[in-house]
């Protein structure tokens, strides 16, 4: 039976995005998954407050949604956040009860408070009734891997960091793009067995 991964980020520099289709990587190499990336742009936002309707109702028909952001000041994208809001509907109807969840976040810095954002996203999720998926992934200084799998030694969810000087050109650390491909399969692999 054919699985719909849903991933839902905003990506500024395009340290998100890679991450984004390193997951979808992951979750496709799982046999009957189909991966619908849901791209928050600014562009969707008016006066403040999330304007693609269609977007945000497609969620209803996933099978689990991952989402992803940049983590700003210790937090999530505003633009991001304008997403969330805008998905208090599905909240009313509990649309997303029971279905897969899960987040990741890059910064420019090795901690810059990733855990906080990640912390907002499975909050949210729980709040939509959703079970949330960690990392599941030891840190590679416990597991040995020569990818640096797991170099931030994150759980919660899937989490990276800069490449470079602030403004580099985005790109992944190969540690970084490993553990996001192992984490979108994890959630393919998870929500077949939930079937």
């Amino acid at each position: 039976m054919n699985k719909k991964i849903a991933i839902v980020y905003f990506s500024a520099a395009g340290h998100t995005q890679l991450m984004a289709e390193k997951i979808a990587v992951g979750a496709e190499s799982v046999a009957e998954t189909e991966v619908a990336f849901v791209r928050v742009i600014g562009t969707d936002i008016v006066e403040g407050r999330y304007a693609n309707e269609a977007l945000v109702a497609s969620l209803a028909s996933a099978d689990a949604v991952v989402f992803g952001t940049p983590t700003y000041m210790g937090g999530v994208s505003a633009q991001l956040k304008a997403f969330i809001d805008a998905v208090g509907g599905l909240w009313h109807t509990r649309a997303l009860k029971d279905k897969i969840a899960g987040g990741f976040t890059h910064s420019s810095s090795p901690a810059g408070d990733k855990s906080s954002a990640i912390a907002f996203l499975h909050a949210y999720a729980d709040q939509l009734g959703m079970l949330w998926v960690g990392a599941g992934e030891f840190p590679f200084y416990i597991s040995g891997a020569k990818e640096q799998i797991n170099r931030t030694g994150f759980y919660a969810g899937a989490a990276g960091y800069g490449n470079g000087p602030y403004g580099s050109p985005a790109a992944l650390n190969e540690g970084d793009a490993k553990t996001a491909e192992l984490y979108g399969r994890r959630i393919a692999e998870i929500a077949h067995r939930l079937a």
